[in-house]
């Protein structure tokens, strides 16, 4: 490790595999295969979703599917993942097929993609997306006191970025809680892969973006998920956002899923008894 990083020393064919989950797990269109029956199945059951601008780009769009019930509703935002530079809102409506029918009202944010922008510009409009659920909760029918926010891989950065926003922060409608799963939390080693081709990081871009070096500026219970089959050096980034987190005097909750791929773990979210549905109840206030 001559400068120091945890990944010096690595081959260029063990940083991509390291590093390009795709690489790691070259079967990772047979999970989207097996959920897209359930995004079919949610918008039958629930209907289309409300669809929300939170911005003038293309991207900056929220699927909103609303929940029934007496009262304000927790409201849930779901980031996905793509590594910065892919996926789409649409293929998350199984989400809403399991939360939906708990009481839980469910947003699916989409996002700006490299390499149309920057990781800027990318952050900054999660961000936004984000701001536009704090201050648009109640007309939604949702409930400011119990916001919550989960997302996976590239997506639990953008999590990790809304807890570090300062307007965000400032806003009366706060993030009561967060699922960050499979993060990749700092951007440095993604220079190394062959997905920079269409991130265009750069060292400065990566460091205004390392999450490991932001600490939340508000108050939530905080839950990080990976699982044991993902790379080592991809679980290491978890493990380190969580002592930092601990070095910020929070006290983060950390689970590795066992058996879980860094695709398949996404499936977790649609077991009746599975970690990531218990903690998003709980934190939401319904268990």
């Amino acid at each position: 490790m001559a400068d120091g990083n945890p990944w010096d020393g690595l081959t260029v064919e063990e940083h991509e595999f390291q590093f390009n989950p795709q690489a790691a797990f070259p079967g990772f269109a047979d999970v989207r295969a097996r959920l897209a029956p359930l995004n079919d199945a949610a918008r039958a059951t629930l209907g289309q979703p409300e669809e929300v601008a939170y911005g003038d780009g293309p991207l900056h769009r929220l699927d909103i599917f609303r929940a029934a019930g007496d009262g304000p509703r927790p409201v849930h935002v779901f980031y996905h993942g793509g590594y910065w530079r892919a996926q789409d809102k649409a293929n998350y409506a199984f989400l809403a097929g399991v939360l939906v029918p708990l009481g839980i009202t469910t947003v699916i944010a989409n996002y700006d993609l490299c390499p149309a922008v920057t990781l800027d510009e990318v952050t900054a409009s999660a961000v936004a997306g984000f701001g536009w659920v704090a201050d648009h909760v109640e007309e939604i029918g949702g409930d400011a006191e119990r916001i919550t926010l989960s997302g996976h891989s590239a997506g639990a950065h953008l999590g990790a970025a809304i807890l570090a926003d300062a307007g965000l922060a400032e806003k009366p409608a706060g993030l009561r809680g967060a699922v960050l799963t499979s993060g990749i939390f700092d951007p440095r080693p993604a220079i190394g892969t062959s997905v920079n081709a269409e991130l265009g990081l750069t060292e400065e871009i990566a460091a205004r973006n390392d999450m490991q070096a932001r600490p939340p500026r508000r108050r939530a219970e905080i839950c990080l998920m990976a699982g044991t089959r993902e790379p080592v050096h991809w679980v290491a980034q978890t493990w380190r956002y969580y002592e930092m987190l601990r070095r910020e005097g929070h006290e983060p909750l950390l689970h590795l899923l066992a058996g879980h791929d860094h695709f398949d773990i996404l499936e977790d979210y649609l077991r009746p008894d599975g970690l990531t549905l218990d903690v998003i109840l709980r934190q939401s206030g319904l268990r």
